[in-house]
């Protein structure tokens, strides 16, 4: 699905050839300033490598309109923005910047039920604890419906418990859909259960997979 040659970023990145699967999950590994999160954001153009070529299905994402690209890879930060608001208008964020239609409320409810976010749609969404503003913005990338989901460390608020019972409900339901997952994580134990592919990043020194 990604193909990367000769990318060279910032420093940061120095990775001679990598090639990323379709249909699986792959997961991020290394220390703080490996580049985990500069690879994600040049997966879907966020970033520009100095020098090198990144490929999806391969075309070259120099040749592709980067919006288009990027509602086909879409990324979920560290820290997900949160719309002041209800639960409701927040899941219906994405879909409205994206230009999507909107969804039935009955989505939005299986949304927030694979994530394991017992909450109303009408709640206040910016009452919610760090590890349910995380559910909520997984759950509205949910609905978006991407190729490929790019995961920044998206269980950092979540106890080791619920993070494994909400990553497996979510990826089972991005395999239903057929779709790929990228993912940084520093839980050792949600990469052992989750990645079907390990990616470890060496600071400055390229990657070791």
């Amino acid at each position: 699905m990604f193909r990367l040659e000769k990318i060279r970023y910032k420093g940061i990145l120095d990775i001679d050839s990598l090639k990323i699967s379709a249909n699986m999950v792959t997961c991020l590994a290394g220390e703080s300033g490996s580049g985990k999160t500069s690879l994600l954001r040049l997966l879907n153009r966020m970033n520009e490598p100095d020098s090198g070529s990144v490929f999806y299905q391969d075309q070259l994402l120099d040749n592709l309109n980067p919006i288009d690209h990027r509602r086909k890879v879409t990324m979920l930060s560290q820290t997900p923005f949160i719309l002041p608001g209800t639960i409701e208008e927040n899941l219906q964020l994405g879909l409205e910047l994206t230009e999507r239609e909107k969804k039935k409320k009955a989505e939005y409810m299986k949304a927030l039920d694979t994530v394991l976010l017992q909450k109303s749609l009408s709640d206040d969404a910016e009452i919610l604890s760090g590890g349910e503003k995380q559910r909520l913005a997984l759950a509205r990338l949910l609905l978006l419906k991407p190729e490929v989901y790019l995961l920044d460390e998206p269980t950092a608020a979540l106890d080791e418990e619920t993070e494994l019972k909400v990553m497996s409900r979510f990826i089972a339901e991005v395999k239903r859909e057929k779709g790929t997952v990228i993912m940084i994580t520093h839980s050792k134990q949600l990469a052992d259960i989750c990645a079907e592919k390990m990616i470890v990043l060496k600071k400055a020194k390229g990657s070791d997979y």
